[in-house]
């Protein structure tokens, strides 16, 4: 299974993300999106970035948060590395390429990632070793950045999709690359909606 991880690392397909969920009829409009309060997270862990993950999102007065906690197993018990991100959002127009979604900008104030194994392998291929990171530790990596994430000062943007619906919220699905720093970079499909929490 490391094998796996570390293959599907070093070729980008560790990138990768949960298959898209079709828009349909019935979404929230956009004054909805704009005054979200509360918390949605994912109902199962899904697949994500070789291995799967859960995410975790709260709203409240123009701000949002997202943990995203990976794992080698479905059961989350081989835990690999946790990413935190917040900052304000803005819902802008309707989106011309998914019905009921509306482009949004997520904006990253900082970006901190805890390493949750202590495997070399899974480090390197990961692209954790030159980051600092301490097992366990929570760092914030808002002004180097590391692997696939960007310093604030090069990526303070996230340009993605955004929709609501009685099955709970919807983003949009991420490339390979996980760039979405630019309005070019924003999805075409949505993924599977995180249900609310509370």
């Amino acid at each position: 299974m490391i094998a796996d991880i570390l293959r599907a690392a070093l070729c980008g397909a560790a990138l990768s993300a949960a298959a898209p969920a079709a828009a349909e009829p019935g979404f929230a409009d956009r004054a909805a999106l704009e005054s979200l309060r509360g918390s949605w997270a994912s109902s199962a862990p899904e697949p994500w970035y070789g291995g799967h993950g859960t995410r975790h999102f709260t709203f409240a007065d123009g701000q949002w948060s997202l943990v995203f906690t990976h794992a080698l197993d479905p059961a989350m018990a081989q835990r690999t590395f946790a990413f935190r991100t917040h900052g304000p959002y803005a819902v802008r127009d309707a989106s011309a390429a998914v019905p009921g979604a509306f482009e949004a900008v997520f904006f990253e104030d900082r970006k901190l990632v805890t390493l949750l194994t202590d495997d070399p392998r899974l480090v390197a291929a990961f692209g954790f070793a030159g980051c600092g990171l301490r097992l366990n530790v929570e760092v914030d990596i808002s002004a180097a950045g590391c692997a696939n994430w960007k310093p604030v000062s090069l990526c303070r943007e996230d340009h993605d999709l955004l929709a609501l619906d009685a099955r709970g919220l919807h983003f949009g699905v991420r490339p390979r690359d996980n760039d979405m720093c630019t309005a070019d970079r924003r999805p075409a499909a949505l993924l599977p909606p995180v249900v609310r929490v509370n």
